[in-house]
């Protein structure tokens, strides 16, 4: 048994007078995920007392876009079809599927349903057809009716908080494997199959999905203000967190997550707040800079004091102190902590020495060697020197041999063989370059 493509089995028109029945599906409306096929039977036809449950040998099939039609006899899954065409059934053919863009998932599926069940060439007494809605279940709204927990995480400035956060927003799914809806959701059902009876359940496991799924984004280092800017990260971890109960269960994949709004309490916001302010302070610089930027405010504010300025002034330099630095010892400590990093970070003209070190001067601190001269030569003299002449006695450099006749370079350019193996050129004096 198994289905044939019209366009294909059938030889001309021939075949319209040979399908006994026809089943056809009207658009689906959103609100349904599965239907019922029912036949359509022709004028022409002479099975119109026929069971509604059992399908002639040569009966027509027509699957829409957006549909995906499966066959059920004795109870089992025994014909799958996602591609949209006009299909004819044949009991003589073994078990075939059109998956369609339903993808290679449901292709596994359905081997691992084995083989129909065979009643001596009968068609059996229980054959249904059912019409899945495989488009895009949409606006389904959701929100968290309590505060997830969110961590806060920032390696930069050594940041690591937890905060409460609410949600709210849309999601969209789809039915990605009808074979396993059909298993283990909506069974043999005799009406429409709705997404009411569903989407209770649903939106209780999505939300209990968002908390593990926050923390993947957590582990991304992002704060919760930049949670609506990565929408796409959440919908992956949204179907890998309901992977088990969704995908590998009931065929379900999560197609898209909307969020309208994400916020935290005044008490958590500001606690964040607070955080990236006293992680700024670690910098001495900017530390020095906010300490003059308050002693700013506290003369214009002691110059004001109703008392006398004087009195102001007395009191503020009793408040400083106490406090036991000033901005100038915070603005060393930035330059010694700059020059520290300096010290410790390789020159951008350093060199390496042989055994191993970066260093930045002439000299290699680890083992005293001293730095190599780029592009040295050395002099019959015995002066090593990096210019055209030598510093000690002035003694031009001497040029490396290339043949002026081929260009052969030898591997020694300054101690050439007699004649050049190329070519055979004696090397003399005028081959120096």
């Amino acid at each position: 048994m198994g289905l044939i493509k019209a366009g294909i089995g059938a030889l001309g028109s021939t075949l319209a007078d040979q399908w006994k029945e026809f089943f056809y599906c009207d658009a689906l409306d959103a609100d349904v995920l599965v239907t019922k096929g029912q036949k359509r039977i022709s004028g022409r036809s002479s099975n119109t007392k026929g069971s509604d449950n059992v399908i002639s040998n040569g009966s027509g099939i027509a699957v829409a876009d957006g549909q995906c039609m499966i066959i059920v006899e004795q109870g089992k899954v025994v014909e799958v079809c996602a591609e949209p065409g006009q299909f004819t059934y044949d009991t003589s053919t073994e078990p075939s599927i059109f998956a369609g863009s339903l993808g290679k998932s449901i292709v596994e599926t359905f081997k691992t349903l084995g083989k129909r069940f065979a009643y001596g060439g009968d068609t059996g007494k229980d054959q249904r057809v059912y019409y899945f809605n495989t488009k895009e279940v949409i606006d389904n709204k959701f929100g968290t009716p309590n505060p997830l927990p969110f961590r806060v995480v920032d390696s930069k400035i050594g940041l690591d908080l937890d905060v409460l956060i609410r949600c709210s927003g849309v999601y969209s799914y789809k039915i990605e494997d009808p074979i396993l809806f059909y298993t283990n959701v909506c069974g043999n059902v005799e009406q429409d199959y709705t997404r009411d009876k569903l989407d209770s359940h649903l939106k209780t496991e999505f939300i209990s999905a968002l908390q593990p799924a926050l923390g993947r984004l957590s582990e991304m280092e992002l704060r919760p203000n930049q949670i609506l800017n990565h929408t796409a990260d959440l919908e992956n971890a949204m179907n890998d967190t309901l992977s088990e109960k969704w995908v590998k269960l009931r065929g379900l994949k999560i197609v898209s997550v909307a969020l309208g709004s994400v916020t935290l309490p005044p008490e958590d916001a500001e606690m964040i707040k607070q955080a990236q302010r006293i992680a700024v302070m670690k910098d001495p610089n900017m530390a020095a800079a906010t300490l003059v930027g308050a002693q700013a405010e506290a003369m214009k504010t002691a110059a004001a004091n109703e008392a006398g300025a004087m009195n102001g002034f007395i009191g503020m330099g009793m408040a400083m102190n106490q406090g036991g630095m000033n901005a100038q010892n915070l603005f060393a400590m930035g330059q010694q902590q700059a020059a520290q990093q300096a010290a410790q970070a390789p020159s951008v003209n350093g060199w390496k020495c042989a055994c191993g070190t970066v260093a930045a001067g002439n000299f290699c601190p680890e083992c005293g060697a001293k730095k190599p001269e780029v592009n040295s030569w050395t002099c019959a003299c015995g002066a090593s020197n990096t210019g055209k002449f030598c510093s000690e006695c002035g003694a031009k450099k001497p040029g490396e041999y290339r043949c002026d006749k081929c260009g052969w370079v030898p591997a020694d350019p300054k101690n050439p063989p007699k004649f050049c193996p190329e070519c055979g050129d004696p090397f003399t004096d005028a081959d120096r370059k």
